[in-house]
């Protein structure tokens, strides 16, 4: 049991910078979309590619009159959400299994 709470904890510290980078990414990409840049320079597309599927996503449980205005919301709603599993989930579920495992074995 103490091994499949050590892989867990490991998994969750793993994903961790990896949840800060894609928020940076979608920061970036928020950013990138008020200039309105090259759309065939690489690190736009890359920007799009990796953005774009969650933004559909978002899009598609926001509300109609949210996607009428001119603002796109989804870029702001991913980002909270990865903030929030960022600062909040994470921690919260390390001390969970580390509170579940109890002592190591000796």
């Amino acid at each position: 049991m103490y091994a499949l709470g050590s892989l867990i904890i490991t998994i969750l510290k793993i994903l961790a910078p990896i949840v800060w980078i894609y928020f940076w990414i979608v920061t970036i990409s928020a950013f990138l979309s008020w200039v309105n840049p090259d759309p065939y320079n690489p690190i736009v597309r890359f920007l799009r590619q990796v953005t774009e599927p969650v933004y559909r996503l978002v899009r598609r449980w926001l509300p109609r009159a949210m996607l009428r205005s001119r603002v796109d919301f989804s870029p702001m709603i991913v980002g909270l959400i990865l903030l929030l599993i960022q600062m909040w989930a994470i921690p919260i579920l390390i001390v969970y299994i580390a509170s579940w495992m109890g002592p190591p074995p000796r």
